[in-house]
């Protein structure tokens, strides 16, 4: 979704380090600032992003719903923005966040809950 001329947009600098998908998206994987679970990963385009940036509150874009949300909004399960980083093609970041409650809309506390089995555990099993 363009922004409108009057609205602000991102910063132009940040906008060239991006590759984004053919949707103009980029992947965000979220994590806790301080010891670093991973909590979940969304979407973002250049409007999220800078509804990020200069809010403090992670903002994602829905692909289901096709439009902007901002973590907790209807939940209470905020996340706090402390740094977003941007990997070395582009075209991923890294939202270190202070999450309030659960990141998972399940109710857990990250989305990365579910453990599957072991391959090499399965080999040596039966060797």
């Amino acid at each position: 979704m363009p922004a409108a001329p009057s609205e602000p947009t991102l910063d132009p600098e940040v906008a060239a380090l991006l590759r984004r998908d053919p949707l103009g998206l980029v992947t965000a994987v979220v994590q806790q600032h301080d010891t670093r679970e991973v909590l979940m990963v969304a979407w973002m385009d250049d409007e999220a992003l800078r509804r990020t940036l200069t809010t403090g509150r992670a903002t994602y874009w829905s692909r289901s719903r096709r439009e902007y949300w901002v973590k907790g909004e209807t939940s209470g399960n905020r996340q706090w923005v402390q740094e977003v980083r941007v990997d070395c093609d582009g075209d991923t970041l890294l939202v270190l966040v202070d999450q309030e409650g659960a990141a998972c809309h399940t109710g857990e506390r990250s989305c990365f809950y579910r453990v599957l089995p072991s391959v090499t555990a399965d080999r040596a099993a039966s060797a």
